[in-house]
């Protein structure tokens, strides 16, 4: 049965649920033809049927039968994953010859794509290894939709990746993007699509003043503690959404130093209040770091029992664009109606986005709301392998284009739109 069902593809993979969609079953060689039978194709709901505590029977429904496909209409009541079973009846008997897989979600959630995407990267304009645009093409080759390049302290390689492919036609979608470092505090912050500099503005009168300012009007703690740390972050996330950007609070679990990078006293003062815009829930930890990962998985969960609706993302924090670590071992998918710079914000902002871990090599899992990760789970096995495939020799031609190829950018351009045209032909 694997064999056979490796043979067959369908289209729609992602329907609306509560009704009905016609789907098409066919063999991928277009030259073969389904031998004469009855066909029938059954859909099994994975989850089962609303207010219904046993799996009921589902009955097969007979198939149109046109050369190398099979149209079938079939019912999908409910938000979930759907096997379809289809059958060849010969001479009475039934026998499953293929297994395919289709996602029926909600009308809010059908309306929204996914989008893959890097939040936190960098490149040797910082401590990275490769030039901002070579990081940039290097993001699209393993199937980002979208990125940042996000040095330490540093806006404009972000801005160098992005005029690198002007005119060439990438669908890559590149922010203006930064690391912020204020000198007040130790949280590592990141400023995702903001139209200026917040590193820039730590020498100015404005900063230090309306820091203080802020520390003095906050509600003593107890034990006396230094609010200028928080003062500071709550002042650079405002910064970041004033600039129109994405703040993005960054591994407060990262071990530097023998200890917390943030004092864990900073990091409960962070979530209580919840001053920034997203957290990196999933980041760039080496395999001996992974622990950290998992403390913040952690005390996310924590967060949202206690209430707190905690928007997340994924981000690698990689260094190096041409080595087995960190890069492409942790990202984002993110549901917007486009990859345009408000819609990603907008949609993470909305808690419409999970953190991706997939770390050398091995199943990617999804982190975040459940409704979520189910439905992530199933893109990532099913329709992102295909969008990355399209993505490699988008990816290569841009970091050739970097390189200098002057005939990169005219071959970029003919393949424009054709994840657009996947998943126009995915989504029914």
């Amino acid at each position: 049965m694997a064999d056979e069902s490796a043979i067959f593809d369908s289209f729609p993979r992602i329907v609306m649920a509560g009704g009905k969609t016609t789907v098409t079953i066919r063999l991928r060689d277009p030259q073969a033809r389904l031998p004469a039978a009855m066909w029938r194709v059954n859909a099994v709901p994975m989850s089962g049927l609303d207010h219904q505590t046993r799996h009921p029977s589902t009955t097969p429904l007979v198939a149109h039968v046109s050369g190398e496909t099979l149209t079938v209409t079939l019912p999908f009541p409910s938000e979930q994953e759907y096997a379809l079973l289809v059958e060849r009846v010969t001479d009475g008997t039934p026998a499953m010859v293929a297994e395919v897989r289709v996602y029926a979600v909600a009308a809010d959630l059908f309306a929204r794509r996914p989008f893959k995407g890097d939040f936190h990267i960098h490149s040797n304009c910082s401590d990275g290894r490769e030039p901002p645009a070579h990081v940039a093409g290097a993001s699209r080759r393993i199937g980002m939709d979208f990125m940042a390049v996000t040095d330490h302290r540093q806006y404009a390689p972000s801005l160098e990746a992005i005029a690198a492919f002007a005119n060439t036609g990438a669908d890559l979608k590149m922010f203006p993007g930064e690391e912020v470092h204020s000198p007040d505090t130790p949280v590592h912050i990141i400023n995702f699509g903001g139209r200026w500099s917040v590193n820039e503005l730590f020498a100015t009168d404005r900063y230090r003043q309306e820091v203080a300012a802020r520390a003095a009007a906050l509600p003593a703690l107890p034990d006396g503690a230094d609010l200028v740390p928080y003062a500071a972050c709550e002042w650079c996330f405002e910064e970041i959404r004033r600039a129109g950007g994405l703040a993005i609070f960054c591994h407060p679990y990262w071990v530097h130093h023998h200890r917390l990078d943030v004092p864990a006293a900073l990091t409960d003062l962070l979530f209580a209040r919840q001053p920034f815009d997203a957290l990196e829930l999933i980041g760039g930890y080496y395999v001996h770091e992974s622990e950290s990962n998992h403390l913040q998985v952690a005390r996310y969960h924590t967060e949202q029992a206690r209430g707190h609706k905690i928007p997340i993302v994924g981000a690698s924090d990689a260094h190096g664009c041409e080595r087995p670590e960190l890069f492409g071992w942790y990202y984002s998918i993110v549901f917007a109606s486009s990859a345009e710079l408000p819609d990603v914000i907008g949609a993470v902002r909305d808690l419409n986005a999970v953190a991706v871990e997939a770390v050398n090599g091995q199943p990617a899992r999804a982190f975040g709301p459940f409704r979520l990760v189910c439905y992530a789970q199933f893109l990532l096995r099913e329709v992102l392998p295909r969008h990355d495939a399209l993505c490699v020799e988008e990816g290569r031609l841009m970091v050739a284009h970097a390189a200098g190829d002057t005939s990169a950018a005219e071959r970029l351009r003919a393949l424009s739109g054709q994840v657009d045209r996947l998943y126009a032909s995915l989504w029914g």
